[in-house]
């Protein structure tokens, strides 16, 4: 994490700051502590706040705030704000069946990593993980904390399609697919949990920060009741608030 904030001009619209150079947790929660920040701050102008691992985009409209304001304000929150700020607003689980034809890639990870298969998951499903930030695909979320007992290289030819629900490895990242898309992740596992509805508000059953922790499902048949549950609306995802 740098000692002081990096402002990038990014376009004539955006202003990229940036946090630091590494995927590591206190980075990313200065990241969303300083996003609470600037939004407590109303701040004119100030269209959109899209975190990454280690940095903020601001897209702004110049004909309100003009960029050297913006800078000179942002980088004062910014200071102001350290990684261990920010707590997280709630803890959401998600039931996930592993291996099989749910998690085909589970033998190839339980391989790379030297453990069984039953390791593997205990491994994954034991830690409670933070979402780092929502990209790549509507709902898709960039998850940090995953043991690197398990981590695995992303497959060498990506696949064409992978199923919703898909809870993937990648290096030492794990994630979930939230909809049917191409994707190069070793797939461990699936969720039946809609995890992203456009017709819903917020669409996104997770948002940056939250943190994720994985349930694993003892059956196929447990599966397949959650996912027609699910189907008929009957379904409420777990979440925790936390104080």
């Amino acid at each position: 994490m740098y000692k002081s904030p990096l402002l990038l001009t990014a376009g004539d619209q955006s202003l990229l700051v940036q946090l630091g150079d590494s995927i590591e947790l206190k980075t990313n929660m200065k990241v969303h502590g300083l996003i609470r920040a600037i939004e407590l701050q109303s701040m004119e102008g100030v269209l959109d706040l899209i975190p990454g691992y280690s940095s903020v985009l601001i897209n702004y409209d110049p004909l309100i705030i003009g960029e050297q304001e913006l800078k000179e304000r942002v980088n004062s929150i910014a200071r102001k704000v350290r990684g261990g700020d920010l707590s997280p607003k709630r803890t959401i689980q998600i039931p996930t069946l592993y291996g099989g034809e749910y998690g085909i890639d589970l033998p190839e990870v339980s391989r790379h990593a030297g453990i069984s298969e039953e390791e593997v998951i205990s491994l994954h499903s034991e830690v409670s993980y933070t979402v780092y930030m929502i990209g790549f695909s509507p709902g898709f979320p960039y998850l940090g904390g995953m043991s690197d007992r398990i981590a695995c290289p992303r497959l060498s030819t990506p696949r064409i399609e992978i199923p919703a629900g898909s809870v993937g490895i990648a290096e030492s990242q794990t994630g979930v697919y939230p909809m049917a898309s191409p994707g190069g992740w070793q797939l461990i596992g699936r969720t039946p949990i809609n995890m992203f509805n456009p017709d819903k508000t917020p669409p996104s059953v997770l948002a940056a920060g939250d943190l994720v922790k994985f349930v694993p499902l003892d059956s196929e048949q447990e599966f397949l009741e959650l996912a027609e549950m699910v189907s008929n609306g009957q379904y409420k995802v777990s979440v925790e608030e936390l104080s």
